[in-house]
């Protein structure tokens, strides 16, 4: 069989699983996955969370502590994540060693509740990286508008961050801007930038659903030509827009003080829509310093037959563009479509989060000892 996962790995695409559960971590799965499938980070988020801890697999005995201890619902759910992120971060951190911090990286998400509070987004992932207290830890903070202030401040104090929910082109931007500018800030405050590390996860199918959607809903031939090239050429050109910030003279002067480039992040890679491959969002955004973050699935189906094929979005610029404007003359407004994205990505999130606490209450109400 050919090795998918390492002609991935060895083109600079860092493979990292978009999953995380106890029963992946005591199971030894999660250090299989390390060894054998070349994956070398972690993301999580909470309906990640949620639909690990409601299967209640190697929970059981945690929440049955934290209930005797009579702790809020919140202060369960975070000692919960947090520790099944600590051990994760323990079993990647061979990894992290080997790529000097680069890599071997396992991400959390601040509460999705707080996505439009700046003051409290900041709060809250001081909090988290002091629970977590390991040095491979990335902070996930939302790329709301309240989002990028945030997001400055908290790479100013020297903590590590995966900025989560890009959609358009325009908040690319403004993320790698708040990302230049916490660096700058830390510079200021004499941290050492070598130990600040960023990703900055644009998600790709979820775009292709919302606008294929639309032209659906048009059914014209002239609209049909266009279903599935969006989610793509977005990516291809947030590459670009990489390359651009990441050449200026602004950041050449932070390369000076051994900063780190905010690295690309494929996120939502799982294939929705059954008639497209289901490597698409793999093997079709190839290029060098990138993430991409696969569910299981996905992972496995681009080790099955995935074609590696070198650097797919190199030279793609122009196509890209053209595919984007073709949606646009259809009367499909990519402005609408990614804002919209945004609003249901926090709002699923927040969702998820809102599960979470209801199926943890029930649990600790069920697990707690009788008066008495």
């Amino acid at each position: 069989m050919t090795d998918a996962l390492k002609r991935l790995s060895d083109e600079g695409v860092a493979i990292w699983l978009d999953d995380l559960s106890r029963k992946r971590i005591t199971s030894g799965n999660l250090a299989e996955l390390i060894d054998q499938q070349h994956v070398v980070g972690v993301t999580t988020n909470p309906s990640i969370f949620q639909k690990a801890i409601s299967s209640g697999d190697g929970y059981e005995q945690q929440l049955a502590d934290l209930a005797a201890r009579k702790v809020t619902v919140e202060e369960a759910i975070r000692m919960i994540t947090t520790a099944d992120v600590r051990d994760a971060a323990d079993i990647l951190r061979p990894v992290f060693d080997a790529t000097g911090g680069q890599d071997g990286r396992v991400s959390i998400e601040v509460d999705p509740r707080l996505a439009h509070n700046t003051e409290a987004t900041v709060a809250e992932a001081k909090q988290l990286a002091w629970l977590v207290d390991r040095p491979n830890t990335l902070i996930k903070i939302p790329a709301t508008k309240a989002g990028l202030p945030a997001i400055t401040e908290v790479i100013g104090l020297g903590i590590s961050v995966n900025v989560t929910l890009i959609f358009s082109l325009e908040r690319y931007r403004a993320v790698m801007d708040a990302y230049l500018s916490g660096l700058e800030k830390a510079k200021e405050r004499g941290l050492d930038l070598s130990k600040i590390q960023s990703v900055a996860s644009f998600f790709v199918s979820r775009v292709d659903t919302e606008i294929d959607k639309r032209i659906d809903a048009l059914g014209t031939d002239e609209a049909k030509a266009a279903r599935g090239k969006a989610g793509v050429a977005n990516a291809r050109l947030a590459y670009q827009a990489y390359e651009e910030v990441f050449s200026s003279e602004r950041w050449l002067a932070l390369d000076k003080a051994q900063a780190h480039k905010q690295r690309p992040l494929w996120a939502s890679t799982g294939v929705k829509d059954p008639s497209y491959k289901d490597t698409l969002y793999v093997v079709d955004l190839v290029a060098p310093n990138t993430v991409n973050t696969m569910p299981e699935a996905t992972l496995e189906a681009t080790e099955d037959h995935g074609e590696v094929s070198g650097n797919t979005i190199a030279g793609t610029y122009e196509q890209a563009r053209a595919e984007l404007d073709a949606v646009e003359k259809l009367g499909i407004s990519y402005d609408d479509v990614v804002q919209l994205l945004e609003d249901e990505g926090v709002d699923k999130f927040e969702t998820s989060w809102n599960d979470l606490l209801k199926s943890t209450e029930a649990e600790l109400q069920r697990l707690a000892p009788s008066e008495g």
